[in-house]
């Protein structure tokens, strides 16, 4: 399994401290893709930009697709750049890729149940996401550090190189910015809301 099937399955089952935000999880997906293409050397970090390398097979179709749909043309694309174009829509897709596998509710389809109603059987992939989050996989908790899950757990990334660290606080900012948006636009609708309201 890929770090971004984890990291999907692990905001799936693993309890967090508040419900996970779609657009929060799609951010920290499109993340885990660059790192796990930096894993392969499919793309180096020249600071923040992202530069792609040879076209490669990773052997996963969303991993695939995020590799071909990097920036090739210099300056390159930056990381943040990334992350809320590839993000756009990402959890809902990987959502659909797993199901489609059969990771997700135990059996191949081709309809997808809304998440909170689908039950949550023994899959292989789940089983690989709960051993590595279990295992305190230091990229895997950093990842869903910024989305309320398993903020008690002590960042061990110490060892990490300067991309991944790279990929992994432009992340956290990118969480955070998208976070206050949303919050301001709740303060401005309730107080519309209060102004139609008033007497």
């Amino acid at each position: 399994m890929t770090t971004p099937q984890d990291l999907f399955l692990v905001s799936v089952d693993v309890p967090g401290a508040r419900p996970v935000e779609q657009g929060d999880l799609s951010l920290a997906l499109a993340g885990a893709e660059l790192i796990d293409l930096l894993g392969t050397r499919a793309l180096t970090l020249d600071g923040e930009r992202i530069v792609p390398g040879a076209a490669l097979d990773t052997g996963d179709r969303m991993l695939d697709e995020a590799a071909a749909a990097l920036v090739r043309a210099e300056p390159y694309e930056s990381v943040e750049d990334w992350l809320w174009r590839r993000g756009r829509g990402l959890a809902a897709a990987y959502r659909d890729d797993l199901d489609r596998a059969g990771q997700l509710t135990g059996e191949a389809r081709r309809w997808l149940p809304r998440l909170g109603d689908a039950p949550q059987p023994d899959t292989p992939a789940r089983r690989a996401a709960a051993d590595r989050w279990w295992s305190n996989e230091p990229v895997l908790t950093a990842l869903a550090v910024p989305l309320g899950i398993g903020e008690d757990r002590t960042d061990g990334n110490e060892n990490a190189d300067d991309a991944v660290l790279t990929v992994l606080a432009t992340v956290g900012d990118a969480i955070t910015e998208l976070t206050s948006v949303r919050e301001r636009r709740r303060i401005e609708n309730a107080a519309f809301d209060n102004i139609w309201r008033a007497p």
